[in-house]
């Protein structure tokens, strides 16, 4: 463990450090048609964070973000962890539901909520209603020096929801070391930045996977970021990386999917990019392939948590293993143990367990799960996992989604493997369901083109898989149910397998 200073704040630490170097006028991120330097987004974090102390924000006080990826969510998170408030970032799309919900956790003082999701917003907040500051592009910047507070390594920084695909999102809390600590590990150690990258992302700012490679991970290192408020198809990607050349592409298996199958894609100019990263659900191995086929971009899997902010092992430049998610961030600790703690053998799967400096303070309110979770310095989460002889991990489906037929488990994503191979198969996800003898089944949702049946699949599967894994039943849907990140969302899917 790392000898920590009593005081961090992400503030300084990402953004106001550049600006004490010199590297003020470096570009921090690039819009379709402005540019901000890291000067500039940091008038705008004061011009927030002077907004924040208007409204009566104290150190501590939760704060709503509720905006799309522009200039403005970046100034604003500065400017929250500038009066030492605590992030809480929220999908504008969510339901009125979900976004009810979370507000009402939170118990926030003031939400930052764009003038286009306003009324949305409103709806939601029918319960507990922070004091809303509007943003509608206006851009408040301010030459004011408003101090960043000392907030100490373990104060909260954020509130990071759980994936959320089997059950509601928990809130965990996540603090300034832990921001601190994944980019010095991950960011600069594994990725190995450089302050000439140009990052983008697919998924969203709000999605913790996006904050951490897509702002402070650049920012840290005087990089920059690519910022747009469009939905990521890819067309629109295709575009913006031609547009800003990045080098880095932060990227999620779906995406991925619908980037190598999009017409035309092998003809787009993807020469820019260093690498791409892949987090976020599992990575099928045939992806991979047709992904590094089709642009010759090493395409780096990883996996990461809310629990301990992000990712903690990962693929490298240099030592990629297709199949595997790689080896453990040097800074981190896991193994994979039985159900009772004792550690596996190599090679034998287990639940995964990991401890280093980034670990959450645990879930909001939640203290029975917390200490189910969080376990003497310890995560254990629903990740099974075997690690072999070399530390190479590979990851074998989740403890709450993996499937056991005729005494053998297995792990979903090799059927859907399978099933991506065929050509005419866009989307897939495979769930367990339980049938009338109380016994679990594979079944396979799938989103199709030129009229394959279910029988032909079956067929597909079970010429490349052993028997026992084959979908019982192929349910054809125009898209797949995602959760408040984006990743599919599998607890949908089992209930709507249970009332077809």
């Amino acid at each position: 463990m790392t000898d920590w200073p009593d005081q961090i704040n992400a503030d300084h630490f990402f953004l106001r450090s550049r600006i004490e170097e010199g590297h003020g006028d470096r570009i921090a991120v690039r819009e379709a048609e402005s540019v901000y330097t890291f000067s500039e987004v940091d008038r705008l974090a004061s011009g927030w964070a002077e907004r924040l102390i208007e409204a009566g924000t104290s150190p501590g006080d939760r704060v709503l973000v509720v905006l799309p990826d522009t200039v403005d969510f970046a100034a604003a998170l500065f400017g929250i962890f500038r009066v030492g408030a605590v992030v809480v970032m929220l999908n504008p799309g969510l339901s009125l539901d979900s976004m009810r919900s979370i507000i009402d956790r939170s118990k926030a003082s003031a939400a930052f909520v764009h003038s286009r999701h306003l009324d949305h917003y409103r709806s939601a907040a029918s319960g507990w209603e922070p004091v809303v500051i509007e943003v509608d592009g206006s851009e408040p910047s301010s030459d004011q020096d408003v101090g960043t507070y000392p907030t100490g390594a373990q104060d909260p920084a954020i509130w990071l929801f759980s994936g959320g695909t089997t059950g509601e999102p928990k809130a965990v809390v996540q603090t300034h070391r832990s921001l601190v600590n994944t980019t010095r590990l991950y960011g600069h150690g594994a990725l190995g930045l450089l302050p000439d990258d140009i990052t983008m992302a697919v998924p969203k700012l709000y999605f913790g996977y996006a904050t951490g490679s897509n702002l402070l991970f650049p920012f840290s290192v005087g990089a920059s970021s690519v910022l747009f408020e469009e939905h990521p198809t890819p067309e629109i990607l295709f575009g913006q990386i031609e547009r800003h050349r990045p080098t880095v592409l932060v990227n999620v298996p779906s995406a991925i999917n619908q980037i190598v199958s999009h017409p035309g894609a092998e003809r787009r100019d993807l020469s820019s990019l260093r690498f791409a990263t892949a987090a976020g659900e599992a990575l099928p191995e045939t992806l991979y392939h047709r992904w590094k086929d089709m642009f010759g971009v090493e395409l780096l899997d990883g996996l990461g948590t809310a629990e301990m902010w992000h990712i903690f092992i990962t693929n490298t430049l240099g030592d990629v293993r297709p199949g595997t998610l790689g080896k453990v961030v040097p800074g981190f600790e896991i193994k994979a143990c039985d159900d009772d703690g004792v550690e596996v053998v190599p090679g034998e799967v287990g639940r995964l367990w990991v401890k280093g400096d980034s670990l959450g303070l645990g879930y909001w309110e939640q203290p029975e799960m917390t200490e189910e979770a969080f376990r003497d310095g310890w995560f254990v989460g629903g990740d099974l996992v075997s690690i072999d002889h070399d530390g190479y991990v590979t990851h074998r489906g989740r403890a709450d989604d993996a499937i056991k037929v005729k005494g053998k488990w297995f792990r979903p994503q090799e059927v859907e493997s399978a099933l991506l191979d065929h050509e005419s198969v866009k989307e897939c996800a495979v769930v367990a369901v339980t049938d009338d003898s109380g016994l679990a089944k594979p079944v396979a949702f799938v989103v199709a083109e030129n009229g394959v049946s279910e029988a032909d699949l079956v067929d597909w599967v079970l010429a490349r898989l052993e028997a026992y894994k084959h979908p019982r039943r192929v349910f054809f849907v125009e898209e797949l149910p995602q959760t408040h990140l984006g990743k599919v969302n599998r607890g949908e899917l089992k209930r709507m397998a249970e009332t077809s």
